[in-house]
């Protein structure tokens, strides 16, 4: 950066501060948490000598902050893949079930919702349909925080709902499946896109009341021609607004379809017999006639389902982060313990 030729190139100059800022934020944690230990020693070392139990609980609690800080530092440090360190984009679409697909996935999506309170990361709502009767026809959020796509890419895939419906009459026992779709958030140059590959079609919004709503053609949908991915937006009463949403989300879309691409690529290389497909079930919800929550992938398994719901879902994360790790070193996946 002290080159006088680095800022010529205005891109590529932008991408490598960017870069530096994200290295110097995780040595910044590392050097405040190697400092905390330090300090936390010599709190232990004084309520040692002064025999005052009120030093040794403050020491207690300390340590337990230190040790999740220190843990979600280590979980990071699994994140290697090229868009690991960006902010998410996820989005959510009911299968087969009718009424009871569309509850789950607007279940499923306040569960995200939850756990990105929880992690202090930022959300903003790109695009939401609401179901007629109950739930959501689709919702697609950001969710902006350090490493949101290296943890959250592992909730890709369907997500089986089983449960007594509350929608049917005769209390019967119903199955939905709702997927789960999640794409890095990319930089506008980073993806390129000639404007002769795009189809962009304008129609009306469907959903409730409003001014604008259904009356004028706001929702914009956007399909990029080589590949077939498109991408829609209507949650804006503007069609420009619309539209770079959509766009937005196209991007996302082709920075993980080239990403897949390339997995492909590596896996036939190495001989493996796996596809990277859509639409796979990943996990199963049981509320009845036990509960149970079970992760398909990793074996991991947890019975106090209402806490998963409320966004308790790093086990089932941090094993298939674990298991991703061990694939690529080449090691046997340990079986995750099951945590009742």
């Amino acid at each position: 950066m002290a080159s006088p030729s680095f800022w010529e190139r205005a891109e590529e100059a932008s991408r490598k501060s960017k870069r530096l800022s994200e290295l110097k934020g995780i040595l910044s944690r590392w050097e405040k948490i190697h400092r905390e230990v330090e300090e936390l020693d010599g709190l232990f070392l004084l309520a040692e000598e002064s025999l005052d139990p009120s030093l040794r609980e403050e020491g207690g609690r300390q340590a337990a902050r230190l040790l999740k800080e220190v843990e979600k530092f280590e979980w990071e440090s699994l994140l290697s893949g090229p868009y690991d360190s960006r902010n998410a984009i996820v989005s959510f679409h009911p299968g087969a079930g009718g009424v009871d697909s569309q509850d789950w996935a607007a279940m499923l999506l306040r569960m995200y919702l939850r756990w990105a309170e929880g992690k202090g990361y930022q959300v903003e709502m790109l695009d939401y349909l609401e179901g007629e009767e109950a739930g959501i026809k689709s919702a697609t959020v950001a969710i902006k925080g350090p490493c949101a796509y290296g943890f959250l890419r592992a909730e890709k895939g369907v997500h089986r709902l089983v449960r007594i419906s509350p929608f049917d009459a005769q209390a019967r026992r119903h199955t939905s499946f709702a997927s789960v779709e999640v794409l890095p958030e990319v930089e506008e140059e980073e993806v390129e896109i000639r404007p002769e590959d795009l189809v962009v079609e304008t129609f009306r919004a469907s959903g409730h009341g409003g001014q604008h709503v259904n009356k004028t053609e706001s929702a914009v949908r956007i399909t990029h021609l080589p590949t077939g991915i498109t991408a829609s937006c209507q949650a804006e009463r503007s069609q420009f607004a619309n539209r770079e949403t959509a766009l937005r989300i196209l991007k996302a879309r082709l920075a993980q379809w080239k990403e897949e691409q390339r997995e492909k690529e590596l896996a036939a290389l190495r001989g493996e017999r796996k596809e990277i497909a859509w639409g796979q079930q990943i996990r199963s919800y049981v509320f009845h006639p036990y509960t149970l929550v079970k992760d398909h992938r990793t074996g991991v398994e947890r019975g106090d389902i209402q806490a998963v719901m409320d966004g308790d879902i790093d086990d089932f994360i941090y094993a298939y982060l674990e298991g991703r790790v061990a694939e690529e070193a080449g090691e046997e996946k340990a079986r995750p313990k099951a945590r009742a």
